[in-house]
């Protein structure tokens, strides 16, 4: 198994693009790229601590390969949104791509250059590229979210304006 870690806006978001895919074993929603140790949820959300809302992949790469969690996570996101994703604002909420080694960071740049030679976007792709730092899980309430609580999950994600996003850059 290997592991994948991405920001892009809020994480509750982020688990059901993936989630039950074959080869997919586990999403984990936390938080990582701050200074501040053991961070809260409380304390991510005022944006002061430098960490960004985050779900790691744990993947078979033989069903399920890294490349096609990238081409996935694109679809996901506006990387042209430096100050947030959709309705979530701030730098808690921007979108990252944290590599684990080598092989990984190779990847997602080619990836950020196909989306970038695509000319689909009129605005430049400021999603960035960083080494992966220490992920600390989410309280217990953000995991499976989507799942526990339903309609809540529902009603925040339809007022996000994500899905009318996705289907004008991506169907």
């Amino acid at each position: 198994m290997e592991k994948a870690t991405f920001a892009g806006g809020c994480f509750w978001c982020m688990v059901t693009p993936f989630d039950e895919l074959p080869g997919i074993e586990g999403i984990t929603s936390g938080y990582m790229g701050g200074a501040k140790e053991n961070p809260t949820y409380e304390e991510v959300k005022t944006g002061t601590t430098g960490h960004a809302e985050v779900v790691q992949i744990t993947f078979n790469p033989d069903l399920f390969p890294y490349e096609r969690l990238l081409e996935l996570y694109w679809q996901q996101i506006d990387p042209t949104d430096a100050d947030g994703q959709f309705h979530d604002r701030g730098s808690q909420y921007r979108t990252v791509i944290f590599y684990l080694n080598e092989t990984q960071k190779k990847l997602a740049e080619a990836s950020k250059q196909t989306v970038i030679d695509n000319g689909r976007f009129k605005k430049p792709i400021v999603t960035t590229i960083e080494p992966a730092s220490v992920f600390y899980e989410a309280e217990a309430y953000h995991q499976d979210y989507h799942k526990k609580n339903k309609q809540h999950y529902k009603e925040d994600r339809q007022k996000s304006g994500r899905d009318e996003y996705i289907k004008e850059y991506w169907n």
